[in-house]
């Protein structure tokens, strides 16, 4: 199957993917507990909107808005027949917006967990999983999303079973995890680990890589680690705009544009070769991420006190081994 990202990546070096999702649309008006799906049919000029900003901010990759898009997610709004055309309707209004960008910008199918557990910790099969995610991913194509964007994935059976229903549809996909639990995903995980998840599948990754978590160190240092463990891979790390904190009922994150601008960098500097924001990144988080890039050379590979020193103290306790070029270290892992 033809790479999308190849050709960009060969002459940029380095993509810059979008923001957040949610906390955007959140801010457009959508309510705790509402669908974003569903605003593909009831309010798609706030979701063409999401995209503009996106593109106008800079991004390479945009995400379509169908994180929740399988039949396990929409059955909690009661839409779970709508499958085909809620996906399809978000890689359509996505492919609009890429299509008048003036300049190449690739569409990528959001393709969230299910939020079962697979057997035999949960109910659900792997064989239903695929079904699941192929049925998902089959809506994507139809609207024009290039590539399977499998992401915020916590169990490797599910991350690849996406990636066996992103390969029975014939789109390329890439998966990332969200470390976020002592430095492993929830399910165990370790970063080193996530370029064997695909093992065994007639189709490889196109890339792979980290995205959410609690922040922008953390996700930093689970980059050290899987770009240690395969120096010649496809990255991707897409983190979170700082640090969640509570005012009130309401999360706010703690990240300036110019601190996601300094993240972007230590980035690049660290291996990974597509970039972007994850929850409370704004358009101008990635416009400051634009400019970050396009002025940056490729540095030193940065040490976790680098990282700590520039963006902050890391607050998951990973304590896996992360490489830091010259003086690297054995570091234990800490348990939170």
């Amino acid at each position: 199957m033809k790479n999308p990202l190849a050709d960009l990546i060969a002459e940029k070096g380095v993509l810059l993917a979008d923001g957040a999702t949610g906390t955007n649309l959140f801010a457009m008006g959508l309510e705790s507990g509402e669908a974003p799906e569903l605003w593909n049919e009831s309010a798609p000029d706030k979701v063409v909107a999401l995209h503009q900003g996106f593109v106008d901010a800079g991004a390479d990759v945009i995400l379509t808005n169908s994180f929740g898009g399988t039949r396990h997610r929409l059955k909690l709004h009661h839409a779970q027949d709508r499958v085909h055309e809620l996906n399809r309707k978000a890689a359509e209004i996505a492919r609009g917006v890429a299509d008048a960008a003036g300049r190449r910008v690739v569409v990528a199918g959001s393709v969230g967990p299910t939020g079962e557990l697979l057997e035999p910790l949960g109910a659900l099969t792997y064989g239903e999983a695929v079904e699941a995610f192929a049925e998902q991913i089959e809506g994507l194509k139809a609207g024009g999303a290039e590539i399977a964007w499998i992401e915020t994935m916590s169990a490797p059976d599910e991350a690849k079973a996406a990636a066996e229903a992103a390969i029975r549809v014939g789109l390329p996909y890439t998966f990332t995890f969200s470390f976020d639990t002592a430095g492993r995903s929830m399910m165990g995980l370790a970063p080193k680990d996530v370029h064997a998840v695909g093992d065994g599948l007639s189709e490889t990754p196109v890339a792979v890589g980290a995205n959410c978590g609690v922040g922008a160190s953390d996700i930093l240092a689970s980059l050290l680690d899987m770009t240690e463990a395969r120096p010649d891979a496809q990255i991707i790390v897409k983190g979170n705009c700082g640090i969640p904190e509570f005012r009130g009922a309401e999360i706010h994150y703690s990240g300036t544009p110019d601190l996601m601008a300094d993240y972007a960098r230590l980035a690049v500097d660290a291996g990974a070769t597509i970039i972007g924001g994850c929850c409370g990144t704004s358009f101008a988080h990635l416009k400051a991420m634009r400019e970050a890039l396009d002025g940056h050379l490729k540095a030193t590979r940065p040490t976790i006190e680098t990282i700590v020193g520039r963006i902050g103290p890391m607050r998951n306790k990973q304590a896996s081994q992360s490489g830091g070029g010259e003086g690297r270290r054995e570091r234990r892992r800490a348990r939170a």
